[in-house]
This record gives structure tokens, C-alpha cells and sequence, in this order.
């Protein structure tokens, strides 16, 4: 963040700001949303949660070195001991820390680094491996902005921006959508110079109510892309390539099928012995062997679109192929692959939509090769009408795949089960993640292969934290 003040704050916010001299001048350097985070000279911003009003530990923030408190609740705020020349109050806080980002994204802009660029990033999957890939694909410009995990929504997104500094080169954001307009909001904050659509899918339809909102909230991000910007879509997927026609400026595109080879794309995909993906990259008559370091030939098109960026800002084939393979995800519960008592366990365990679930279970059936594979599954939530039918879909994926056992994990997960026992396979039902935990205790045996999915809500991440901490 690019140093200002609480006073310039106020007024980028359109805040009440009862200042004196003093507080005015005060300089403000960062902004945090949990008091614990604070180091010196921060901005907290308090949010009334569900659970927890930030508003109660304003001053506490205060003594620990926060400059000032942005609330929407001044008298919760004084409440708690700060005092009121400290306080900006505003109606919402969440849109005033957008107006910030904002303001501080057009100073770093203006600031004295002159290739300063933003990625954004969004797709129903392959978002945050995206970012991950990217965030060492592009450190060679300078100073990269592309945090671990998913902080992509209208808090996190801000927060994201606003770690910019005079220095930065490359500011990577990540934009989800579960409404129609979200888009809109985010690219508000921050226009990409080069914005990056990776596929449709099936999620989120219970807010969306269908594929086609679903394609019209991921396209917010072609039309919100600066006018001399460059955006990046995925062939391969109809309804992506169908936004080129919305695009203000130049349209680039990759493709894994080969179908389209004026652009990125790839041949030769194949998994090594564990799972992980090796392909050919090619863009304009050159080509480099890549061998990711991520399970599952589905992140073919997350590195695809990462290198078409990297391709765009100045890399080579060459230099795109070697950090690819030199390249891993640093964010969570995404396709990590590690080993518990002798039992490989695959935990992509962050979230779910039917296409994702079914990745995870092809990546859980190559691995498995010759050994016993058993899926711990959690629902996919946010389906609406199609919640039974996606469900009972995948479940007949876990047969069709030869997936040896299949635990069934917490509310919703019903017609999977059936669908899956139907077909032939071991199921178990479990209404919680301690007697998720018990089960696997009594059936894993040594040279198994387990995956854990299902979507963030339904808690399955807890169980894998839970088998990853048995081992420290």
C-alpha cells in the first residue's frame, strides 16, 4: 500500500471523520480486517459479522498500532474505548475498502514502476492453481502481488490490491462469482491489463439458475478489462470462446484439444507414475517439453493459460516450459498429494463443482493403479434443482471408474451413494467428519489411495487437516 493518510482516507470513502489537527495527519501504510494482524500503522477496518463484531476490539487495534478505525457503527466503536477522532464511519465498510483499493490502485499506476500490470483471473475451476502458476511464471517482471488461497471475492479481492506498492510489477487477482454483477464490482476495483477466462461449468447454478448466468457473470471479467488490454480465453470451452465478440481490445486464446493452434497449445498430455501431468506447450512454431508438478491432466489448461499470459508480457516458450515444471501451487487443499502410514492420500478438498469432482476421481483412479482406491466425498453445494441429479451423476462416475470404496460424507451426498451402490460399489455413509475419521482408521490398509473432495461448506478440508496434523 502507498502511504496516505486518515484524512485522505475520509475523503476517498466520503466518510464522517470528526478529526482533530493530529488525527488527520495521521499516516496509514496497510489495512487489516483482524485486529490480531496488526503491526503498526494500519487502518482497521471493523466488520460486523455473524459470528463476531470487529467493532468490539477497535481499541484494541488502536493500542496495538492501528492509526485509525473505519466502522459502519461509531458508537459500537466508542464503545470499545476508541476514541472518536480515530473513527471514520461510512455505511458500509466492505464498499468503502473497495473504494480504497481502488484509490490505491491508480497510485501505483501513476507510481514510478511503468511496466505495472493486473491479472485478473476467473472460471468456474482452475482459478487459484491458476494464480499459484502465474505468481512464478511472472516473477521475473519484479515484485509479484499473488497471495496463497482464494481471496476472491468483494473483501478479499480489495485486501489482494491493496499488498501494492510503488515496487510492484505484477498485481494477480483472482475474481469468483456467485451473482450476476459480482464481476462487474471487481474489475471496478481493479481493471486487468490482461484478464484470463478458463471455463463455465456447473457451479454455483443454485444462485446462478443455469449455465448461461453462469457464462454471462464469468463474461463481466472480458468487459471489465481495460480498453488496451488483452484478454485470454479458453478455446476449447464453446461459451468461453463465444466472449471474444465482448472483448474492448485484443483476444488471445489457448487450447489443450490442439483444435486452435494460432495461439497456446498443447500435445503429447500424459500423467508419470504419479499423476502428474507432462504435455508439449507450443505457441508460433516453438515448442518445450513440460512436466507440472501437479496431479491430473486437468491442470493442462490452468498452465496453458498461465503461459499465455507469460507469453503476452515478453516470456518464451523456453522460459514458460521451465517454470512450469519448476512451479508449484502453493495454496491448499488443492490436489496436494501426500502420504499418511503408507496410505497416499490426495487432498483436493478447498471445493466442488461436478466437473472438478470428477477430475479429482480420475486423478484418484490413475494413481490408484493397482492398488485399492477409496473416495471420501462431501456434497457440492450451491447446485439448486440439479443438486440430486449432479450427485447421482457422480456417483455413477465412482463406479464407472472402478473406485474401489466410497465413504459418503455429512447431508445431501444421498443419491450419489445409492447411485454409486447400485452400481456395485462398497459405500458407507458417515454423518460427520469424526466418524469420517473413524472409518478410515479401520479400513485403510497400507498401499491405499484415498481422495478427500467435496465442497468447502461440507467440511471435508477438516478431515484432511486433521490426517495431515496425525502426522506431526
Amino acid at each position: 500500500m502507498i502511504k496516505t493518510t486518515l484524512e485522505q482516507i475520509a475523503n476517498v470513502v466520503d466518510g464522517n471523520f470528526p478529526s482533530s489537527a493530529e488525527s488527520a495527519a495521521l499516516p496509514v501504510s496497510a489495512v487489516a480486517t483482524d485486529n490480531r494482524q496488526i503491526t503498526g500503522g494500519e487502518l482497521f477496518v471493523a466488520i460486523a459479522g455473524e459470528r463476531v463484531d470487529g467493532n468490539r476490539f477497535a481499541a484494541v487495534a488502536l493500542t496495538a498500532g492501528a492509526t485509525g478505525v473505519l466502522t459502519a457503527d461509531r458508537a459500537a466503536a466508542e464503545a470499545s474505548g476508541a476514541p472518536a477522532d480515530r473513527i471514520i464511519t461510512v455505511a458500509d465498510p466492505i464498499l468503502a475498502l473497495g473504494k480504497i483499493a481502488h484509490d490505491q490502485e491508480q497510485a501505483v499506476r501513476k507510481s514510478s514502476q511503468p511496466n505495472f500490470k493486473v491479472i485478473g483471473v476467473t472460471g468456474s475451476v482452475g482459478k487459484t492453481t491458476t494464480k499459484d502458476l502465474l505468481a512464478d511464471l511472472l516473477r521475473w517482471r519484479g515484485p509479484i502481488i499473488a497471495p496463497p488461497g482464494s481471496f476472491n471475492n468483494e473483501l478479499g479481492l480489495p485486501l489482494t490490491v491493496l499488498r501494492a506498492h510503488e515496487d510492484t510489477a505484477t498485481l494477480v487477482l483472482e475474481m469468483g462469482a456467485d451473482h450476476i454483477g459480482n464481476l462487474d464490482y471487481l474489475t471496478g476495483i481493479a481493471a486487468p491489463d490482461i484478464s484470463v477466462v478458463l471455463a463455465v461449468a456447473r457451479a454455483h447454478l443454485g444462485e446462478f439458475g443455469g449455465i448461461e448466468n453462469v457464462a454471462k457473470a464469468k463474461s463481466e471479467l472480458v468487459t471489465g478489462t481495460r480498453s488496451d488490454g488483452v484478454v485470454v480465453l479458453n478455446y476449447d470451452d464453446e461459451r468461453v470462446r463465444a466472449m471474444a465478440r465482448l472483448a474492448p481490445g485484443k483476444v488471445v486464446f489457448f487450447s489443450v484439444s490442439g483444435q486452435y493452434r494460432e495461439g497456446v497449445w498443447a500435445s503429447n498430455i500424459a500423467t508419470d507414475p504419479t499423476g502428474k501431468a507432462t504435455f508439449t506447450l507450443h505457441h508460433a512454431g516453438e515448442a518445450a517439453q513440460v512436466a507440472l508438478n501437479l496431479v491430473g491432466t486437468h491442470h493442462v489448461a490452468n498452465a496453458l493459460a498461465a503461459a499465455t499470459v507469460a507469453i503476452e508480457l515478453g516470456a518464451t516458450v523456453a522460459d514458460c516450459a521451465t517454470r512450469l515444471s519448476q512451479a508449484r501451487a502453493d495454496s491448499p487443499h488443492r490436489m496436494d498429494v501426500w502420504e499418511s502410514a503408507g496410505v497416499r492420500i490426495i487432498d483436493d478438498s478447498y471445493n466442488a463443482n461436478p466437473d472438478s469432482m470428477r477430475a479429482g476421481l480420475q486423478a484418484l483412479a490413475h494413481i490408484g493403479q493397482g492398488q485399492r482406491t477409496i473416495a471420501v466425498l462431501g456434497q457440492m453445494l450451491e447446485l439448486g434443482e440439479a443438486s440430486a441429479s449432479e450427485h447421482e451423476s457422480i456417483g455413477h462416475t465412482v463406479a464407472d471408474l472402478g473406485i474401489d470404496k466410497l465413504i459418503a460424507l455429512g447431508d445431501g451426498v444421498e443419491t450419489m451413494a445409492l447411485a454409486a451402490q447400485n452400481d456395485g460399489v462398497e459405500v458407507h455413509r458417515v454423518a460427520d467428519i469424526s466418524e469420517a475419521r473413524l472409518l478410515l482408521d479401520r479400513l485403510v490398509c497400507n498401499g491405499d489411495v484415498v481422495l478427500l473432495k467435496g465442497s468447502n461448506g461440507s467440511g471435508v478440508w477438516q478431515l484432511a487437516d486433521a490426517l495431515k496434523e496425525k502426522e506431526r
